[in-house]
């Protein structure tokens, strides 16, 4: 079994228009933007981060706008839910600002013993708040979201998959552990986690797979300290059977990937060396950031890519 995994890093998904999704984040949900910058593979397309002050791992929101993309079609091998921490008795905050700014799906549920409001976000994600008594994580507040009703960063993803056995599986080598089980669900918690240590798994053998497109979550990553402990975990992970990927530069963590048994894209991705390494923390996600691959590309991006505020 895994030690090296501290729970979630960032979950990445897709958009069909920027402006939109960065509206969503900072003015309705009251996360900051901690990084703008570009797709590595098709770098006409933002790369947007939301997060923390300073984009702690397990906080971060992260997104691939792709101009005008179609919706997915929600299903089986693929996150479903991103679930976010908020305070105790927060909800009714919550509550009454989504429905003001015409945020739909809302839904308050109890689950696992947790209150919970589950919402859709701007292009039909799934998300959901859980009120969460001990979340000591330092918060961001803006957009009038003070520090009683603040996001602290993730609470859980939710994966629906036709059959859980072999990921949960996986889960278990990567140092999770059955925590409860009903009507569908198997919940497993990470020990010392970052706060971020919860992957729920729904077992639907009956829904279609899903297609991604706008609203899908196009991979979740987990959290390990430091490049020695990833390349640790992708030696065990390479030595129990799965293919994965070669260690990925991603400028602000170093990444690799690999396909589960249920067909949902994992990533494992360092700490290190944090979105502070071109920005100072003050003026995160201000200024358009490109990789070193693009930066000749500056002139023609900048007059290209849709503006985000205004």
């Amino acid at each position: 079994m895994l030690t090296q995994i501290k729970g979630l890093h960032h979950v990445t998904s897709m958009a069909a228009d920027a402006r939109t999704n960065n509206q969503f984040f900072t003015h309705v949900l009251g996360l900051r933007r901690v990084k703008k910058t570009v797709n590595f593979d098709s770098p006409d397309v933002y790369h947007l981060y939301y997060g923390d002050e300073t984009g702690a791992p397990g906080t971060v929101m992260t997104y691939f706008p792709f101009p005008d993309m179609g919706s997915g079609r929600p299903g089986t091998g693929e996150v479903g839910t991103t679930v976010f921490s908020v305070p105790e008795g927060s909800l009714g905050f919550w509550s009454d600002r989504l429905s003001k700014r015409g945020v739909t799906g809302l839904k308050a549920e109890e689950t696992f013993g947790e209150k919970r409001l589950n919402f859709a976000g701007s292009d039909g994600d799934g998300f959901a708040l859980v009120e969460v008594r001990e979340d000591n994580r330092p918060v961001w507040t803006a957009n009038g979201v003070g520090e009683d009703h603040a996001i602290r960063g993730f609470h859980s993803v939710a994966m629906r998959l036709r059959d859980e056995g072999a990921t949960a599986e996986l889960l278990k080598f990567m140092g999770y552990e059955t925590f409860e089980a009903g009507d569908g669900v198997t919940r497993f918690i990470m020990p010392g986690s970052n706060g971020a240590g919860i992957v729920d798994l729904e077992t639907m053998p009956n829904i279609q797979h899903g297609l991604q497109g706008a609203g899908s979550v196009h991979h979740v990553a987990f959290s390990v300290e430091n490049r020695e402990k990833q390349l640790e975990v992708r030696k065990a992970l390479m030595d129990t059977g799965y293919r994965v990927t070669p260690v990925i530069d991603r400028d602000y963590f170093w990444a690799i990937y690999f396909r589960t048994p249920g067909g949902v894209l994992f990533e494992i991705a360092t700490n290190e060396p944090g979105f502070d390494r071109d920005e100072d923390t003050a003026h995160l996600g201000e200024a358009l950031k490109l990789p070193q691959q693009h930066k000749h590309l500056r002139p023609i991006l900048e007059q290209h890519l849709q503006k985000l505020e205004g």
